[in-house]
């Protein structure tokens, strides 16, 4: 259920991440449509995963409610997994998360993920908007990934508060007269940019999700520590690390870095408290960068694997040979969404991933 298949001639399994970016003179509807267009090219085109990302209060990413796009797109495709890449545990109440992907499990048998975080996806303020005074945070997220699992399970021992509690869609519906048990629930993965959530993905035998994309020094030792952390479990025998990339291909490589510049941008602006729609080309070429902010550009760029089709290949292959990820899982932060769905196409060729629209 968990370790995906390898396509083509990549040297790890290739997925999708997204956030549905809202570029400079775009709507959130234009960029959901996309979202939406990119999962079936991504299912047409034998990518493992489709994952959406939950954001708050970020006028560049329409992507706050995973779960009702999910939802969407779960009828929209007929292969790919689907999943959240991830949920923001601690801004939610964990019988919430275990209805919601339960129901998303009942819609897409067999094809949904629930990748969980601990950070709160946005600012301070926006949290305690989120979470209603509730004092519960970071700290507390094993707690309550303990209790989530149990709702997913149904498996309260008896005593306990929530034993007559159950999480619908889900096991209960098989244990009353008349009912037929599930087939299943979504798998749970565990999402981190530091050793945090690394050691306790180990220790509790969890797939493991990195955001390499935005954290790469920190890439190596989080996977180093989930791996000597690790535990056999009930969902996996030996570690299983994928790690979130940057990547952009375009037939011209000037091209390509153009199109990289827009998420630089819009990454200097998120850093220094001004987040804003993702800017075109010509804005992020034409901006008066300051000194810091060009370190901040210098850095970003750097992480980002962009070029000609075959230069991006060249550089996912390096990264995942150096960190021995089982799974890539790439994403796009440019402006236009015809870019981003011919950067996959590209990609998908380089590998010689099969096009299920034409019988390849």
């Amino acid at each position: 259920m968990i370790r995906g298949r390898r396509q083509g001639t990549a040297p790890a399994v290739l997925s999708v991440l997204d956030l549905a970016t809202v570029g400079v003179g775009l709507t959130a509807t234009e960029a959901l449509r996309a979202t939406t267009e990119l999962a079936r090219l991504a299912d047409r085109r034998g990518f493992e995963r489709f994952w959406v990302a939950e954001h708050h209060s970020m006028p560049g990413v329409a992507s706050s409610s995973p779960a009702v796009i999910l939802g969407h797109l779960a009828g929209q495709t007929e292969r790919i997994r689907l999943g959240s890449g991830g949920v923001m545990l601690p801004n939610h109440a964990p019988l919430v998360i275990a209805e919601q992907f339960g129901t998303l499990e009942a819609l897409a048998p067999g094809r949904v993920d629930l990748g969980l975080g601990r950070a709160p996806g946005t600012d301070g303020a926006t949290a305690a908007a989120l979470r209603r005074g509730r004092s519960d945070g970071a700290d507390e997220f094993p707690s309550q990934l303990a209790e989530l699992v149990r709702f997913l399970d149904d498996d309260f021992p008896d005593g306990h508060p929530y034993a007559r509690i159950h999480a619908v869609p889900g096991p209960v519906q098989g244990s009353v007269e008349g009912g037929v048990q599930s087939a299943g629930r979504p798998p749970v993965w565990l999402l981190g940019s530091s050793g945090f959530s690394a050691e306790l993905a180990g220790r509790l035998g969890l797939p493991f999700a990195f955001a390499h994309h935005f954290s790469a020094a920190n890439t190596e030792p989080a996977l180093d520590l989930y791996r000597r952390s690790f535990r056999p479990s009930e969902v996996l025998d030996t570690p299983y690390a994928l790690i979130g990339v940057s990547a952009l291909a375009a037939e011209d490589k000037r091209d390509a870095h153009r199109q990289v510049l827009s998420g630089a941008l819009a990454m200097v602006r998120l850093r220094t408290g001004r987040p804003g729609l993702v800017p075109t080309p010509e804005e992020a070429e034409a901006y008066p960068y300051g000194p810091l902010e060009q370190q901040v550009v210098d850095g970003w760029l750097a992480n980002v694997v962009h070029g000609t089709p075959d230069e991006v290949r060249e550089g996912l292959d390096e990264l995942a040979r150096r960190t021995g990820a089982d799974e890539l899982m790439i994403t796009s932060n440019a402006h236009t969404p015809a870019l981003r769905l011919r950067s996959y196409e590209l990609i998908a060729d380089a590998y010689g991933l099969p096009d299920g629209a034409t019988g390849a």
